[in-house]
């Protein structure tokens, strides 16, 4: 297909940030581009091969062409900078049209009106750069709403004391089908006087037009789904967005730099197609939604007179402020001989989902003072046979082998199943956690990596045990058998935001509260990048609903 002189917006990326702007412009008759950096899967390419998915990284980048520079810093403040491929420590998510919307496991849970009123509620926390936002839920809840509908939410809505104000009284797709395990959890939390919700899940549990309803394959995170009842963007809406006939998909292209006009306006977005062929489009306004690591190196590589720090960056604010997600997880074993048979068949049952959460930690007491808390999650240990197996050859520090080995794998898969939960908190923003250009390490087409500096706050990590010790009770209580649980300062690389925050004055943000960079009028960033703070949930949800905001405030603009 030829490219169009100028289209009236060229999007960079093509997943949970992109997708909805692309929605509603091409719908609205706007003429859109979308430049993805990975290939174009469609649904019958996807399948439950772990060594596809998972093992060996089909979906994302090769290493060896493209990585990223980790900077971790230790209590004692020093700095060990490797390259991911060198460590085999994979940061990317997905790398295809629909981006990692392809891949997530769906958990749905809107931000709460706290989070956007951090610092006003709680007050300061030294070490980090607490921030209000500067729009509120009010702004954001209709998007949620559309959410659930446009890309299907199924759940139910349960009274609880930290439920968020709503417009619709429930989901629009009923929840998904439960294991037994479920009403169990129910039962030990309601006995420690904790309240239980079903999980809300951006997959279909009755079909929606083309989009067949989930059928409980046992494989669901970090695989694409086969029967598109996951509600990624690729299956949710860039199909619709390329029926208008308004929309082009360029696959395979990576961009690596805006050029502007001499106006603090883009022009052009430049980018190497398939062959590595430079190529550029020109736009009326570009978005940049490529995921929060990915956008910050973008702009910085997109410097010029204008900008001699990086595009959108004189005041220094592009990669500063990322945030993951912080918490913790851990696990307990139900063990057949505690139950009996036809009780273990049904916890046996593959496919089925656990669905629990709980918000009850979302505002705790902490040291004698309130603070933000998180949400749990329970689920089970991931279906994938090789690390579940691996786990089995060793016994402490003695490598099982020959007939032992075979008994350990026969129980493991037969005789005992582990129930998990994971635990999400706010990753607060710290000067120390950051993306910057690496000055050594090149990419397959010479361009410097993005280097990711962590530095977590330790505030995170007693919030998150604070949790676990709470969690670990309620497996007690349903008596599992060895309970384990934690609280981690490692951050989830599917779990990224900031770097391009949202706020009123230029000096420590990179966009204004409608998405666009305060020093260029054209540029707008929809993906996580925008989010100051990141809350205490995975924040998928609430990107597409701030996407879906700005795709409004575009269409009056265009």
């Amino acid at each position: 297909m030829k490219l169009l002189d100028v289209y009236d917006v060229c999007v960079v990326g093509s997943g949970a940030g992109a997708g909805p702007v692309i929605y509603e412009l091409a719908k609205s008759g706007k003429t859109v581009i979308v430049l993805e950096k990975g290939p174009w899967y469609r649904t019958k390419d996807f399948s439950k091969d772990e060594l596809v998915a998972v093992r060996r990284s089909v979906y994302t980048p090769n290493l060896a062409d493209e990585r990223h520079v980790i900077a971790e810093v230790d209590e004692e403040g020093k700095v060990d900078a490797r390259s991911t491929y060198d460590t085999g420590r994979d940061f990317w998510n997905g790398n295809c049209v629909g981006g990692s919307s392809n891949f997530m496991s769906g958990y749905f849970h809107r931000l709460k009106p706290v989070d956007f009123r951090l610092r006003s509620t709680f007050g300061d926390i030294k070490g980090a750069n607490i921030a209000d936002w500067p729009i509120r839920y009010e702004d954001l809840e209709p998007y949620y709403a559309k959410v659930e509908t446009v890309i299907g939410v199924s759940g139910r809505v349960v009274p609880h004391r930290f439920l968020e104000p709503r417009s619709t009284p429930d989901f629009p797709y009923p929840p998904l089908r439960e294991n037994i395990v479920s009403a169990r959890i129910d039962r030990a939390a309601r006995a420690l006087g904790l309240t239980t919700i079903p999980t809300p899940r951006a997959i279909l549990s009755r079909p929606k037009g083309e989009r067949r309803s989930c059928y409980y394959s046992n494989y669901c995170g970090s695989y694409g789904c086969s029967s598109d009842a996951k509600g990624s963007a690729r299956a949710a809406l860039l199909r619709d967005a390329l029926r208008t006939g308004h929309c082009h998909v360029v696959p395979n292209a990576k961009v690596y730099r805006l050029t502007t006009d001499g106006n603090h306006r883009v022009r052009r977005a430049w980018f190497y197609d398939a062959n590595g062929k430079k190529q550029s489009v020109e736009a009326r306004v570009f978005v940049v939604a490529a995921q929060a690591v990915e956008t910050s190196r973008l702009l910085l590589m997109s410097r010029n007179k204008e900008f001699p720090q990086g595009l959108a960056n004189n005041h220094g604010q592009v990669g500063r402020n990322l945030v993951f997600s912080g918490g913790g997880t851990g696990g307990g074993l139900l063990v057949r001989e505690d139950y009996d048979s036809a009780t273990w068949e049904q916890l046996m049952a593959p496919g089925v989902f656990v669905n629990r959460s709980i918000h009850d930690f979302y505002e705790i007491e902490l040291d004698g003072r309130p603070v933000k808390g998180g949400i749990v999650d329970f689920l089970f240990e991931h279906a994938n046979p090789i690390p579940r197996a691996l786990q089995q050859k060793w016994d402490g520090d003695r490598l099982v082998t020959g007939a032992e080995f075979k008994q350990r794998l026969y129980r493991y898969f037969h005789e005992v199943r582990k129930l998990r939960f994971e635990i999400f908190v706010d990753w607060l923003p710290t000067d120390g956690t950051r993306v910057t250009l690496d000055p050594v390490v090149k990419d397959k087409w010479g361009d410097p990596v993005a280097r990711i500096r962590l530095e977590p706050h330790p505030h995170d990590k007693a919030v998150g045990a604070y949790i676990a010790d709470r969690c670990k009770a309620i497996f007690r209580e349903m008596g599992l058998q060895s309970i384990y649980g934690s609280a981690s300062a490692n951050p989830p690389p599917n779990l990224q935001a900031g770097g391009c925050r949202f706020g009123e004055d230029p000096a420590t943000s990179v966009l204004d509260k409608d998405c666009r960079a305060h020093e260029v009028d054209n540029l707008y960033v929809t993906d996580g990048s925008f989010m100051p703070t990141g809350g205490s949930v995975p924040y998928t949800w609430t990107i597409y609903a701030n996407s879906f905001r700005v795709a409004d405030l575009l269409k009056q603009r265009l």
